[in-house]
């Protein structure tokens, strides 16, 4: 646990990157930290306004059982499929985290204090089951603060817009490329606009568009390394945030057009971009790479407890990171190719990669649940 004489010496960082329009949201939950006031303490003491989620985390936090023994013995009682049982513990520590952010939320008028939730991986390429589902989770959840997390794919667009056309908050996921991160903001302005002629508040519906950023190094630094030449090695960890910074003008630009002037003019917010994935994957790189370097106002950053940590310890907030590099980035990007480093297959490999693991996670962590129902005396299908 974090002790006040701690959380007076480190705060100095988060609280710069908070005050330069960052917010910071913790991409972690698990019935433990909510249990023992760790997730209240982190708000409290280290600037966090909100938590994202997805497969992999649930699969970690239910996979262990731990604090998850009373439920499951209610659910194997009552004799649930596998697929409900995982949802009701989901859907029970979103709930939870929700109402532990809840202040924030009517602090920042429903702008942070969120909490995301992922429709089932497996739906990622199925445009009316996602609809289904991420009307299904905001029902269960029943919280104002929760955002349904909806992938990037191709099929995922068309929910994004109907879902936002419904009312309902979205966490876009998964994107890698500056082409979908434009069809993304299409998506979400058409959800909009849909929700507009239906009548809707649109100040009540809020969005993030979740950029992915580590991973997009971790890929093409992996082939600038085979290529192996002295061109090649000093582009190594320039090719994710030249990537991200571009996300960020392309986001400036859209949110300055005329089609945002009609739904800006009607309350509507604009959709923050996220950087996600911002825990490094090479130990070469300091561990608040993609935190100090992508400072942006109006954005969010989500952050495993590692990079939290180490950025509240040791973090550089110098201000501003991206809105000046942008010429930089265009030339980063363009060097790559040069290469022959294909831009566009890479973030084509990298969202093929990104909805498989999730589908992974998902099902190791279904088997999980599936073996702690049946050591309960239940034959879950």
């Amino acid at each position: 646990m974090i002790t006040v004489t701690e959380a007076t010496a480190t705060a100095g960082a988060l609280k710069r990157l908070s005050d330069e329009g960052v917010s910071i949201w913790l991409d972690d939950l698990s019935r433990r930290r909510i249990d023992s006031g760790n997730l209240a303490e982190l708000v409290e003491t280290r600037n966090v306004v909100g938590v994202t989620t997805n497969p992999s985390i649930f699969q970690a936090a239910i996979g262990s059982g731990e604090g998850y023994e009373e439920q499951l013995a209610d659910l194997a009682a009552r004799g649930v499929t596998v697929d409900e049982a995982v949802r009701m513990m989901t859907t029970a520590d979103v709930r939870a985290a929700a109402d532990v952010l809840r202040p924030v939320y009517e602090a920042t008028g429903g702008r942070d204090g969120r909490v995301s939730i992922e429709v089932d991986p497996r739906l990622a390429h199925d445009t009316a089951a996602t609809v289904a589902e991420a009307r299904q989770l905001a029902w269960l959840v029943d919280r104002p603060n929760v955002m349904i997390k909806i992938p990037a794919t191709k099929a995922g667009l068309p929910a994004i817009t109907e879902v936002i056309g419904a009312g309902i908050s979205v966490n876009v996921t998964l994107i890698f490329s500056l082409e979908r991160y434009r069809e993304v903001m299409d998506a979400y302005l058409a959800g909009l606009e849909r929700a507009q002629a239906a009548g809707l508040d649109l100040s009540g519906i809020h969005s993030v568009a979740s950029f992915f950023v580590s991973r997009v190094d971790a890929e093409i630094d992996k082939r600038l390394t085979l290529l192996g030449t002295d061109e090649a090695l000093a582009l190594k960890g320039r090719a994710a945030l030249a990537n991200a910074r571009l996300a960020y003008q392309a986001y400036e630009q859209v949110f300055a057009g005329p089609r945002w002037q009609a739904l800006g003019g009607a309350r509507a917010n604009r959709q923050r971009p996220l950087w996600a994935s911002t825990g490094v994957k090479d130990p070469a790189y300091k561990d608040t790479l993609y935190v100090d370097e992508l400072v942006a106002p109006g954005t969010v950053n989500t952050m495993p407890e590692a990079t939290l940590n180490a950025v509240a310890d040791h973090g550089d907030v110098q201000g501003d990171t991206v809105t000046g590099g942008y010429a930089q980035a265009r030339a980063d990007l363009a060097a790559v190719e040069r290469l022959g480093i294909s831009y566009d297959e890479v973030v084509r490999q990298l969202e093929n990669e990104g909805v498989a693991k999730f589908e992974v996670a998902w099902q190791d962590l279904l088997d999980a649940v599936t073996k702690s129902l049946n050591d309960k005396g239940v034959d879950a299908e």
